[in-house]
């Protein structure tokens, strides 16, 4: 884990942000915080420098990390004076530099991370996301391969049904517990809906309704969304009667898988669980009761979910979302009939989920009744429910009890205005309100202080209420167009992926290169059995609330987990511990994880029109992190050719290619550039996509432990800038090829990270055909283990995989040499093999084609 100090870079030989400071101590340190995943070009680009002494700033640079060379001088230094532990903090504001690339920012002798700059830095987060949303499933867990709590639930203070049983399976876990609530399930549906709904076009498709690898024709988040909302249909099950919660905290006794789960309600271990029914009135909180006061926090998430949900499901599942939406209105009529905030149950301890807002719910089922309908007296009700709570109350304040104010931010003030054009005044009254939340939280992030931009209280779930203030400050800015708040948007989207003090992405495994949570408090991680990837963790919270809580403690006794206590890093008033220990700030939650979808798939979005490019789903097969395939759907193929040091095929494939009229992609070593210049001239010259292949063909990662790494990151950095400063030579610059094969074509997830972070993207032949077993000799068998393949073999193999799986969207690789031990070169056969698929209906495509398609 990295920890982004500065540090001399002797001749600059990597990109730099150069900061001038006087006065520093020379034995203090310095570090600067940067969004480890990148910027986009037009973003507000705003790094934070930390320093243990105090110091001036007066100008600082951008420097190339494949060049060396500097690129940008500025001075738009922002002091922001002592902070916590340190003596002098600064904002560095590079926003006006647009160059694609990658940099890196030093201060003095120091130096932080290289990170880069293009429309793709946040292609793939949002379907990355969902990695967690799928292993909380309940009912049948695709992580696990097997189905959990199959015999819920046993209802509860149901007047009339007490004890029976009702089907209510299916859902997420909230949670490392294995507890299940309306009110985060509901808003983690009504947040995926939100991002597919404005951004239907980033959603890949790489996994069936089950949660299993494999398309079935529907974006992933839409699965995710029917799957929630089966639950939901299951936890109404007549007018009038909704449930709220499954199973309370007589689950917490310790981790457990969720097939296996030991919690005994009264019926057994891993038998039936309760079911709690919304009566409107209080129900148990440990040794006392809650402050429930009615229904109507509750109801109006049913229905603000079924009435948009039967919109974004209608063309996947018509007679689902027919059926949700004729249940909408009766969920509505049970918050008017018991206006009033539900809280949840507990048994042993006196932790809830005390919610006490209920108007925001009641307004958001409201507004999205007048959507679905057209009804203008659900319009009416909604602007009465939202004239009741003009701002989220915890927007501005110190402070708040956990979940006191849910959901963290009010969509019904953004549906009325989106609603309400033709009703100025009106809708201006609703954008003030919206406009009022972040005004009182940029306010706050003022008066402390905060170098960060943070103006959010420090409570559980402090990064939930971050992603909340992102989402409506994208939201305020489309409606208004309005840019007064985009320094602020930047700094909390920055915040939740490294540019925070502790340097560290809140987010399991993104980037998988970067600094993330390696130690979160998961149950999977606890068992041993894998990490909560993709899943957004709680958060930093007050240090005296971290004190207060039982239980939390900061032993580092996971032999497989790296933690970090980060105590050099804290500010004082609120704490972040790396550890699997601290369910206060290091625990994943479903609903926050299902509310980052919305801002990642807004900023995926935005990057494709910087880009230009038409904002299209990407139909791209990943493994590893590289992309395997293009468009299945597409009888399409680009061939790649990789070579090392090797080039007795070139004429034939050049010639071959050239009569063909055929545009392909070649990967070469730094070795191949010395020996064959005149190759690679040709190649450019013809118009042929010439990328890396390495400089030197370092083994990255071991045939039998793929998980593991033969190279360092500065390793694999120091090659690849070899390589493109060979690639140089013949004016190709990293922009122009921005894809490559890593050496030997095995690599791993940590090395496709690293790779993105450089502004690469790793990709590799389509595994099947096997035409890249042409580099087999006869005898390999006694040297390497390796058969040899003939060329009929080769052939025939190709042709039966053809026929029996097709070739649409193949990367098919041959090598360009191969060695003098055997006899027949299978890249005399790329004549038959391009006519005879052709013939099959098969286009030979270029590499930007087949992936960009």
């Amino acid at each position: 884990m990295s920890q982004l100090k500065f540090k001399r870079v002797p001749g600059l030989v990597i990109t730099t942000i150069l900061v001038t400071v006087l006065a520093m101590n020379a034995h203090a340190e310095s570090w600067v915080r940067i969004n480890q995943l990148g910027y986009l070009p037009q973003d507000v680009k705003v790094a934070v420098l930390m320093n243990e002494s105090e110091g001036n700033i007066s100008s600082f640079e951008l420097v190339d990390v494949f060049t060396g060379k500097v690129v940008y001088t500025s001075t738009h230094v922002r002091a922001m004076g002592a902070w916590g532990k340190m003596q002098g903090t600064w904002r560095l504001d590079f926003s006006d530099f647009t160059r694609p690339g990658c940099y890196r920012i030093v201060a003095g002798e120091a130096s932080s991370p290289q990170f880069p700059i293009n429309t793709r830095v946040y292609d793939g987060t949002a379907d990355f996301v969902l990695n967690y949303m799928r292993q909380q499933r309940c009912g049948y867990n695709p992580f696990q391969r097997d189905s959990c709590h199959v015999k819920d639930g046993i209802v509860r203070y149901h007047p009339e049904k007490e004890g029976r049983h009702i089907d209510v399976r299916g859902g997420w876990h909230d949670a490392a517990d294995l507890l299940q609530y309306t009110s985060t399930s509901a808003n983690a549906i009504y947040q995926m809906m939100l991002a597919y709904e404005q951004c239907p076009d980033v959603f890949c498709d790489r996994f069936d309704s089950n949660g299993l690898a494999g398309s079935n024709g529907i974006p992933d988040i839409v699965d995710e969304i029917y799957w929630g909302m089966q639950w939901l249909d299951k936890m109404n099950p007549g007018p009038g009667e909704l449930y709220n919660q499954i199973a309370d905290d007589r689950d917490h006794i310790g981790m457990k898988m969720p097939k296996d789960d030991p919690a005994d309600y009264g019926w057994g271990p891993n038998s039936s669980r309760p079911v709690y029914y919304v009566d409107g009135k209080p129900q148990q909180r440990g040794k006392f009761m809650n402050a429930t006061m009615g229904a109507a926090s509750t109801a109006g998430k049913f229905a603000s979910d079924f009435a948009l949900g039967s919109k974004i499901l209608a063309p996947y599942y018509p007679d689902f979302a027919q059926h949700i939406a004729d249940k909408a209105d009766a969920a509505l009529q049970v918050g008017i009939d018991k206006p009033g905030n539900t809280q949840t149950v507990s048994v042993v301890s006196p932790y809830i989920y005390e919610e006490d807002n209920w108007v925001d719910d009641m307004e958001l089922g409201a507004i999205e009744m007048y959507r679905m309908t057209g009804d203008r007296s659900y319009l009416t009700k909604a602007v009465e429910y939202g004239r009741r709570e003009p701002v989220t109350p915890w927007m501005g304040a110190d402070s708040a009890r956990h979940y006191q104010w849910y959901p963290f931010m009010n969509m019904g003030h953004v549906r009325v205005a989106q609603m309400a054009d033709s009703n100025k005044r009106l809708q201006q009254e609703f954008v003030r309100n919206i406009k009022a939340g972040i005004d009182r939280t940029l306010q706050r992030a003022q008066q402390t202080g905060n170098p960060f931009l943070w103006g959010v209280p420090g409570i559980w779930c402090s990064n939930n209420l971050t992603t909340a203030m992102l989402t409506q400050c994208i939201l305020y800015r489309q409606l208004t167009g309005d840019h007064s708040y985009e320094e602020m948007e930047a700094a909390l989207r920055d915040w939740l992926l490294g540019c925070n003090p502790w340097g560290t992405s809140m987010i399991v495994e993104l980037p998988r290169g970067g600094t993330y949570p390696h130690a979160p408090h998961s149950n999977w991680v606890m068992e041993g059995v894998g990490m909560p990837t993709g899943g957004l963790v709680d958060g930093p919270v007050y240090a005296t609330i971290f004190n207060s809580l039982k239980g939390v403690n900061l032993t580092q006794d996971m032999t497989n987990r790296e933690g970090n206590t980060f105590d050099r890093f804290q500010p004082g008033d609120v704490v972040y511990h790396d550890n699997t220990h601290d369910y206060s700030t290091n625990e994943p939650t479903m609903d926050g994880t299902a509310s980052l979808t919305f801002p990642l798939a807004y900023y995926e979005q935005l990057g494709k029109l910087q880009d230009s490019v038409p904002t299209l789903p990407s139909h791209n097969i990943y493994s590893h992190g590289g992309i395997i395939q293009g468009d299945t759907t597409q009888r399409q193929i680009c061939l790649v050719f990789t070579a090392a040091n090797l080039a007795d095929g070139a004429n034939t494939i050049i010639s071959t290619l050239k009569r063909n009229g055929i545009r392909a992609a070649f990967f070469f070593t730094g070795e191949f550039f010395d020996l064959y210049p005149h190759v690679v001239r040709q190649l450019v010259a013809d118009g042929h996509y010439v990328g890396s292949h390495s400089y030197g063909h370092l083994l990255y990662c071991p045939w039998d432990n793929r998980d593991s790494l033969l190279v360092t990151h500065n390793e694999f950095v120091d090659d690849m800038r070899h390589s493109y400063e060979r690639l140089a030579d013949y004016g190709i610059t990293p922009q122009k090829a921005p894809w490559f094969i890593p050496p030997y074509e095995w690599y791993n997830d940590k090395i496709a990270s690293w790779a993105r972070q450089l502004g690469l993207q790793v990709i590799n032949y389509t595994p099947g055909p096997r035409t890249n077993e042409d580099y087999t000799w006869i005898g390999i068998e006694h040297e390497t283990g390796a058969k040899y393949r003939t060329n009929q073999w080769l052939w025939e193999h190709l042709m039966q995989w053809e026929a029996e799986h097709t070739l649409n969207g193949h990367l098919l690789m041959i090598h360009l040499g191969s060695d003098d031990r055997r006899p027949e070169k299978f890249y005399d056969l790329l004549p038959d093999i391009i006519h005879t698929l052709q013939n099959k209906g098969y286009r030979f495509v270029s590499l930007d084609t087949l992936l960009k398609s």
